[in-house]
């Protein structure tokens, strides 16, 4: 049985997973974005006050998750879910490990489980250094989905014909050119020509 602190617990967690806060979480569910304040979290007379199943289900159905993941994440475990390859950045950056859609090939990947279900091809991205900072930090794991179509605005991981893989936001493709935004103010944005890009695949999740 879980406690009112655990249910809490769980959305907390889950809006972390999604780098975005309780607030953030509920506008993505289309939700009034004060749903899940601290404030609404115990009654005027002290009372605990719980979330509704309607407001849990709509945060599930943005995450892409079940309610079995849901209470993993009460339960403050790792949730069920299929096994996908992780590879480490600087890995990544090395000729011949992925197929021209952006999906890792061979063998001796580590490996984790990640909650819900998920495309064949997803894979997860490790994250080593400052510059995705404060979005993707060192040691971060981004989930890449080389099957989704990118739009605008979209988190995306790029790697360029010279082998060097970047983590940034889209801001415009045409048919001739891609422009990205550094998600560290620190570092430059960057413009490609499409002809500069071996593949460019949309980041769905990431976990700390």
């Amino acid at each position: 049985m879980f406690s009112h602190d655990d249910i809490w617990a769980a959305i907390d967690r889950l809006a972390r997973s999604l780098s975005t806060s309780p607030s953030g979480l509920a506008k993505q569910a289309g939700l009034d974005p004060t749903s899940f304040n601290k404030s609404k979290r115990i009654g005027v007379s002290g009372k605990a006050r719980w979330p509704s199943t309607e407001s849990v289900a709509k945060i599930l159905s943005v995450a892409g998750l079940n309610f079995e993941d849901f209470a993993a994440l009460a339960a403050d475990r790792p949730a069920r879910g299929p096994v996908i390859p992780v590879i480490g950045l600087a890995q990544a950056g090395d000729g011949g490990f992925f197929d021209d859609s952006g999906y890792p090939v061979g063998e001796g990947w580590d490996e984790v489980r990640m909650p819900g279900e998920m495309d064949e091809k997803v894979y997860a991205l490790e994250i080593h250094g400052d510059s995705m900072w404060p979005v993707f930090r060192d040691g971060d794991r981004v989930l890449v989905a080389p099957n989704e179509t990118v739009r605008k605005g979209d988190r995306v991981v790029v790697k360029t014909q010279e082998g060097e893989i970047l983590a940034k936001e889209l801001i415009r493709q045409t048919t001739t050119k891609i422009e990205l935004k550094s998600l560290n103010a620190e570092y430059d944005d960057r413009n490609f020509s499409r002809k500069e890009i071996a593949w460019m695949a949309r980041i769905v999740w990431v976990t700390q």
